[in-house]
């Protein structure tokens, strides 16, 4: 996360937080996290970093696919913690770091990973430059984020609904105005950054990256079996995912 919040050390924020990803079924495990591990190449003796990796879940998952070195970053003290007991490995380095400091690392890595941390980074631009020159030359960078349609949101309804509480459509606002969003998530005032899709690539495009593929990931049927308010994803995706190469 960026310099500017860590609201994952805030203990009610982290509380709920943890709620959720306890969850047996919710959307990170059915959509983003099938969606972005659909893009990992083949890591079998590569070096890895991982940028916000919160329980260090993916630092595992790297290690379980081959990967020879994995390097975790967050900056909450409270999610390090986690991984290091649940997913410690004499391969994986964690480091209690802020994604806005990552120039000073010394190492040269395959993939630079990030699962749903970059909404959170208020200089984009900077953060891709840094995470550019730590790639080796034929490094790939894939991340995740919140979908800029979502991220367009500041506070008040985010859907219209009919009596029966069925959402009829997303109430877009303020989509063209990039910056600063305060919203409430299980605490008042958790900071994000809006991008707009043009900003979002081109951005990514003139800090020496080639976007290879870009996803917005729906649920299946037996995801909304699972649960139901998933429908309304089809008025509008939850996440964005992008991988893209070293120029």
């Amino acid at each position: 996360m960026g310099k500017n919040q860590n609201v994952y050390d805030n203990e009610i924020f982290f509380e709920g937080y943890k709620g959720i990803r306890e969850q047996e079924n919710n959307y990170n495990k059915l959509q983003e996290q099938p969606a972005i591990k659909s893009l990992l190449p083949d890591l079998k003796g590569k070096r890895v970093l991982d940028l916000g990796c919160g329980y260090g879940e993916s630092c595992s998952y790297f290690i379980e696919k081959g990967a020879e070195k994995v390097v975790g970053i967050d900056i909450s003290k409270k999610m390090l913690e986690v991984a290091e007991k649940e997913n410690s490995h004499e391969n994986i380095e964690y480091l209690e770091k802020s994604m806005d400091n990552i120039e000073n690392l010394s190492e040269k890595f395959d993939l630079i990973y990030s699962s749903l941390a970059l909404h959170y980074i208020e200089n984009f631009k900077k953060l891709l430059m840094d995470i550019n020159s730590l790639l080796r030359e034929d490094g790939l960078f894939i991340y995740s984020q919140e979908h800029p349609l979502s991220t367009a949101h500041g506070n008040g309804r985010r859907w219209t609904r009919d009596e029966n509480g069925v959402a009829v459509h997303y109430n877009l606002a303020n989509y063209m105005k990039s910056g600063k969003r305060e919203t409430m998530w299980f605490i008042d005032g958790v900071i994000k950054y809006h991008r707009t899709f043009s900003e979002i690539i081109n951005t990514v495009n003139e800090c020496g990256f080639q976007i290879e593929k870009i996803l917005e990931p729906l649920p299946s049927e037996e995801d909304i079996k699972l649960i139901p308010k998933m429908v309304q994803d089809f008025h509008k995706p939850n996440f964005l995912v992008i991988k893209a190469g070293k120029k």
